[in-house]
């Protein structure tokens, strides 16, 4: 099936390059040179998975990922995103905001192409006539189809990002033991640091508020981290 790719870059020199080797490997490919170009795409266009620079002319690529987001129509897309910064404060402000896997210029189009492949796999549902592999029992509280990347709060499915995806099962796969924020920046996000930073906070209160009552089973402790705690029955 044909995949979709929005590029959002205005450098041309990276653009073009992109844009033939996902042309290459299958992609639908649309581009967007300004932020708002980007976003006008999006309401007008099938998109699958957004390929987002962090410097752009009219806004920042930090904005355009938050609007990403705020949107019910697009919160759900992968991002991955582009700089030619390094520093990890700016890795660690664009996981913030909602991307889902991060590259820094000079990179290997080969690379990029190769990141999408896997957030995609990561996004894939089944189609939505598709049915769980196996149905939740009625009155189940929270339930979750892995191989479908499928996610049910009371029977009524949510929609959550790749990120959100990982995070989620990562704190059930540790259920009852606690999960700094570190040891989580390194097991979700990839990242190694001691940078005091909310980016673990700020897309666990994202996660909470899409589980709706299903928020309870993600503990807070003080001080601590975060844990995973099933309810009986």
């Amino acid at each position: 099936m044909s995949r979709s790719v929005l590029i959002v870059d205005d450098e041309i020199d990276l653009l073009l390059p992109l844009k033939h080797l996902f042309s290459r490997c299958g992609y639908e490919v649309h581009t967007a040179t300004t932020g708002s170009a980007a976003l006008d795409k999006l309401r007008n266009a099938s998109i699958d998975i957004v390929v987002l620079d962090l410097m752009l002319p009219d806004m920042s690529g930090t904005q355009v990922c938050l609007k990403i987001r705020n949107d019910p129509a697009t919160r759900a897309l992968p991002i991955l995103m582009l700089t030619a910064r390094c520093d990890e404060i700016d890795r660690l402000l664009g996981f913030e905001v909602g991307a889902d896997d991060y590259v820094t210029k000079p990179f290997s189009t080969r690379e990029v192409v190769l990141r999408c492949d896997a957030l995609l796999r990561r996004a894939t549902r089944n189609n939505s006539d598709a049915q769980p592999t196996t149905k939740p029992k009625d009155g189940t509280l929270l339930w979750i189809d892995r191989p479908g990347h499928r996610v049910f709060v009371q029977g009524i499915e949510i929609s959550l990002t790749p990120l959100e995806f990982k995070l989620l099962t990562t704190l059930m796969d540790r259920k009852r033991r606690v999960q700094s924020r570190s040891v989580l920046l390194r097991d979700v996000w990839d990242m190694n640091t001691s940078l005091s930073t909310r980016t673990v906070d700020t897309h666990v209160q994202r996660l909470r508020k899409k589980l709706g009552p299903a928020a309870q089973l993600i503990e807070t402790v003080r001080g601590v981290g975060y844990r995973f705690t099933p309810k009986p029955g």
